[in-house]
């Protein structure tokens, strides 16, 4: 991998949390029922990431890193209760890829 290839990433993964906290309508049920992933998710990569350069950095900082404010605050705002149907598929999801 070139210093290239990783400052192209980078763009790309920057742009991917604009996306994302701009698209708060898109909840993060949603994103696991269709991708397989989520905000969390992506908290956790970035933790983990951070972890093996030695950096430690706790869930929180990570989440707020994502989201671009503390999760509590996004979570309350922006994230209602998941739905029946939302829970449903979200479970179907689950053991098709498992």
């Amino acid at each position: 991998m070139t210093d290239l290839d990783t400052e192209l990433e980078a763009a790309a993964f920057r742009r991917l949390l604009e996306h994302l906290r701009t698209r708060t309508d898109v909840q993060n049920i949603d994103l696991m029922i269709s991708g397989g992933f989520c905000r969390n998710c992506l908290a956790d990569w970035y933790r983990e990431a951070a972890a093996t350069r030695g950096i430690e950095l706790d869930k929180d900082a990570a989440r707020e890193r994502i989201y671009g404010e503390p999760f509590a605050q996004w979570k309350a705002k922006y994230q209602p209760e998941a739905t029946p149907e939302q829970l449903a598929a979200f479970a179907a999801a689950q053991k098709k890829h498992t």
